[in-house]
């Protein structure tokens, strides 16, 4: 995940705390980033008036823009550093997995709403203790259904499931055709689509 990403995340997890007014110094200081990066992070959200620029702190004017722009640049296959196969099912892995892991995607949306809108197949997470998972789950040339992304530097700050905002993103792109079904949920749940 890029640093600009990394950003654009901070700011819609503080919106959903009910934090509209922010500071560049406070975001800098959270994500160990200098000011110059927030401010570059900031400036296509300035452009699509998705934030208010003042003096001393920027407003979130409308967190839904964000999102929507965040999804739109995510590369979520270049975060990929592991992936193989278990014959096992989704509920299994997710408990077999070491607890360094940040779960994303449809595990992610199970664990935080305790419901699914569809069957999933695929278990993805975020970690960097790549040979933990390689014991538990061997290399595997079949079609993979374990898929770890690269867990940055301030992802452990939002606990073992990704932030609302970082699974809507994430399951923006993926591909499987139930990531539409989630999509829907995720938007009636976290009431993205009326958000101002």
């Amino acid at each position: 995940m890029k640093r600009t990403e990394e950003v654009y995340r901070e700011i819609l997890h503080q919106a959903e705390e009910g934090n509209n007014i922010l500071t560049q110094k406070a975001i800098s200081d959270k994500l160990s980033l200098s000011l110059s990066n927030v401010s570059n992070a900031l400036k296509p959200l300035r452009r699509m008036n998705a934030i208010a620029v003042k003096k001393m702190c920027f407003h979130i004017v409308n967190p839904r823009k964000i999102l929507y722009h965040w999804a739109s640049i995510r590369n979520l296959k270049k975060d990929i550093i592991y992936s193989t196969r278990a014959e096992r099912s989704v509920i299994d892995i997710e408990k077999s997995l070491p607890d360094s892991v940040a779960f994303a995607a449809y595990s992610a949306f199970r664990l935080r709403y305790k419901e699914y809108p569809a069957d999933y197949s695929e278990v993805y997470v975020y970690s960097n203790d790549i040979e933990e998972i390689k014991k538990r789950f061997q290399e595997s040339k079949n079609i993979p259904n374990i898929i770890v992304l690269k867990k940055d530097k301030s992802m452990d700050k939002y606990g073992k499931i990704t932030t609302n905002a970082n699974i809507f993103v994430d399951l923006w792109n993926l591909a499987e055709w139930y990531a539409q079904d989630f999509l829907k949920a995720m938007e009636q749940k976290w009431n993205i689509g009326t958000q101002q």
